[in-house]
């Protein structure tokens, strides 16, 4: 089991549906279960865990994962983290070894 976190300036809401068009997409995964500040994914590829809590100008997202941090999915949910603008005005997106 893995876990990840990071801090973003879009709101818990906003996260989720970020995560509802990306995580189907890389992983294959179908939402199982949600909450107005959680959601849990599943699929072949394993389950996600997805909360995200607002502390001031920032939400907290945590995603833990029922796999290794060497398996595909936790390298996807690192990637789907790195979408999210830490800062307001900031476009996130891929590091600098990720295709664009």
């Amino acid at each position: 089991m893995a876990g990840y976190q990071r801090k973003t300036a879009l709101s818990p809401k906003d996260v989720l549906e970020k995560a509802q068009t990306r995580l189907p997409e890389y992983l294959g995964l179908s939402r199982s279960k949600e909450s107005d500040h959680s959601a849990t994914y599943t699929g072949e590829e394993g389950t996600v865990v997805l909360s995200a809590h607002r502390h001031g100008p920032y939400t907290d997202v945590v995603a833990s994962t029922d796999r290794l941090r060497t398996s595909r999915m936790d390298y996807e949910i690192q990637r789907f983290l790195n979408l999210l603008p830490y800062e307001p005005g900031d476009t996130g997106g891929p590091g600098s070894g990720d295709p664009q």
